[in-house]
């Protein structure tokens, strides 16, 4: 999955991707805290936070954001530069239907 937007003024943008009763990965950039948190929402419940790898994005500025998925984990590159990997926890990736995104920002593209 690829995205390209342009932030406006978001403090915290979500990237997530769900399946039907909820979120396999979530990946958000926090502007308030420079940094990224990335996690699972499984029957309602959060996972542990990883919060671990700096914040890659600049705010106010043009950003590229690709997530890969492999058998293991995923891989989020920002501006072509890998940024953080994050091992699956939730394992039926064939269930993940719904890309979400939340935030003030401009969506340019989505490319799956």
């Amino acid at each position: 999955m690829q995205d390209v937007f342009s932030s406006v003024s978001s403090i915290r943008i979500t990237f997530n991707l769900r399946y039907r009763s909820g979120i396999a990965f979530h990946y958000n950039p926090r502007f308030d805290e420079k940094l990224v948190v990335r996690n699972t929402n499984q029957m309602e419940q959060w996972g542990t936070e990883e919060r671990s790898g700096g914040l890659p994005f600049q705010r106010g500025q043009p950003f590229q954001v690709t997530i890969s998925c492999n058998p293991h984990h995923y891989n989020v590159f920002v501006n072509g530069q890998q940024a953080h990997t994050y091992k699956h926890r939730y394992t039926k990736l064939n269930d993940i239907d719904i890309l979400e995104i939340c935030g003030d920002l401009q969506l340019t593209l989505v490319q799956a």
